[in-house]
């Protein structure tokens, strides 16, 4: 019986800054409504533990053209739903910057008040998405002697407001993280730099 791959789960915190990827409230007239972004395009990650990834554009298309039922939450926490996909309370859609979300709050749900206020007064900034690598949909190459990990083809199933702002920049971050252990493996494999060259090779004559 196969094994279901495991969700990962990544912060935008994660990758360098991009202006204008803050969560905020949407505008003094919609304050239900949070916008902001749950990943960025092209932006290389800190270490994830001896590799670095990077999201490249168009890794989302399928998610948002296929219907999947994608839910927003709080904090990864399946319990504090905020909306999701399938009745319009949540919207997601592919930028040129990155993954671009829409949140439409619950009025009279006491942890979606919470997160209201939070991100009004700046508490709250960021956001992070949980993910599983669609088959064929990641590579890995080497450049510049760092191991980079690429993610081509996301299959993403939620989006979360994230309580840490200044994740990036602590342990706790990449405690926190899910990473897949077949990545892992792949990242340790003693002729990894070799793999990643033929990888490299077959790509161009591709």
């Amino acid at each position: 019986m196969e094994t279901q791959q495991q969700l990962e789960t990544r912060t935008i915190d994660l990758f360098d800054k991009i202006d204008n990827t803050e969560l905020r409230v949407a505008a003094p007239e919609q304050p239900n409504r949070l916008v902001g972004y749950a990943a960025v395009f092209n932006s290389l990650s800190q270490d994830l533990g001896g590799f670095k990834e990077r999201i490249v554009p168009g890794a989302f298309k399928t998610t948002v053209t296929s219907g999947i039922d994608v839910r927003a939450l709080v904090d990864h926490d399946s319990a504090k739903l905020l909306g999701r996909t399938s009745n319009g309370t949540l919207r997601i859609a592919e930028d040129n910057i990155g993954l671009r979300v829409e949140i439409d709050l619950p009025d009279g749900v006491s942890y979606a008040d919470d997160i209201r206020q939070l991100v009004k007064r700046g508490d709250i900034r960021g956001m992070s998405f949980g993910f599983r690598v669609r088959q064929g949909g990641q590579r890995f190459v080497e450049e510049g002697g760092i191991k980079i990990r690429e993610l081509t083809d996301i299959d993403c199933r939620e989006c979360s407001v994230v309580g840490q702002p200044a994740y990036q920049a602590t342990s706790l971050a990449l405690r926190s993280i899910h990473i897949d252990p077949d990545v892992l493996k792949e990242i340790q494999r003693p002729n990894w730099t070799r793999c990643s060259a033929l990888l490299r090779n077959s790509l161009v004559k591709g």
